[in-house]
């Protein structure tokens, strides 16, 4: 499996992890009833909760571009070491911004979401001089 397939698989995985820190930190924020009910209303979602959703859609505003670049890099075989660091980057950026924005580490946070765009980047140096 190439590099840029392998990174679609973890981007899943992650697309996977994102998706239930927003909801657990949302259910131990405004509980059950909240959760299961009809949610006709907003809920007063904690701090972590907030910061998780807003992770949650920081990660899928990037999502299109990474996805496209590895299927183009998959389906025309460029980019090579671009590709390769490109993916790297995108997928460590990714796993250390959800803690880092969780937390609420000021400037940690910007600059671990520069290294994955570092990574897309890269990826399309790669294709695009491939």
């Amino acid at each position: 499996m190439s590099i840029a397939l392998t990174g679609m698989v973890a981007f899943a995985a992650l697309v996977l992890v994102h998706v239930s820190v927003d909801s657990f930190l949302l259910k131990g924020s405004v509980g059950n009833a909240w959760t299961v009910g009809p949610r006709d209303r907003d809920p007063e979602a904690g701090p972590y909760a907030r910061r998780a959703h807003r992770a949650l859609w920081n990660f899928l505003e990037t999502a299109p571009a990474f996805l496209a670049l590895a299927v183009v890099a998959t389906l025309t075989t460029r980019g090579g070491l671009w590709v390769t660091w490109g993916v790297a980057l995108y997928l460590a950026g990714r796993v250390l911004y959800l803690p880092a924005y969780i937390a609420g580490v000021p400037w940690l946070r910007t600059i671990i979401w520069q290294v994955s765009m570092i990574g897309i980047v890269a990826m399309l140096i790669g294709i695009v001089t491939g």
